[in-house]
């Protein structure tokens, strides 16, 4: 493919300075964990770790990628306040919060104004 493309058209494709980034997330829940208490805290987990940090979560309950809820590129700061919002959940088991990747071409590098 070509590398010399127009402005508008890197924009089209989410590459170079429109790059968009996101990360990966792993939920283990507590093998003890009711279908009530798991509803609670979904609900809760996209209210006040996704949504109130300006994301959006795609994926199920177990796995998922997070992005930026309009066009854009999570920063570290977001993606640090959920990884924290996560630590304090007792409904866990534990959670793998992934390094910051592109969110569109996953096995190209995050540029680094991106």
């Amino acid at each position: 493919m070509a590398t010399n493309r127009s402005r508008r058209l890197r924009k089209k494709l989410c590459v170079d300075e429109f790059q968009e980034v996101g990360f990966e997330l792993l939920l283990d829940y507590r093998e003890d964990l009711d279908g009530e208490a798991f509803e609670a805290f979904f609900e809760a987990f996209l209210a006040q770790a996704i949504e109130a940090n300006g994301l959006i979560f795609v994926g199920c309950d177990e796995f998922g990628m997070v992005c930026l809820a309009k066009r854009g590129s999570v920063t570290a700061e977001q993606r640090a306040a959920v990884e924290a919002w996560l630590k304090g959940r007792s409904e866990l088991a534990g959670a793998k919060v992934g390094e910051l990747v592109d969110a569109w071409y996953p096995d190209r590098p995050v540029n680094a104004a991106g």
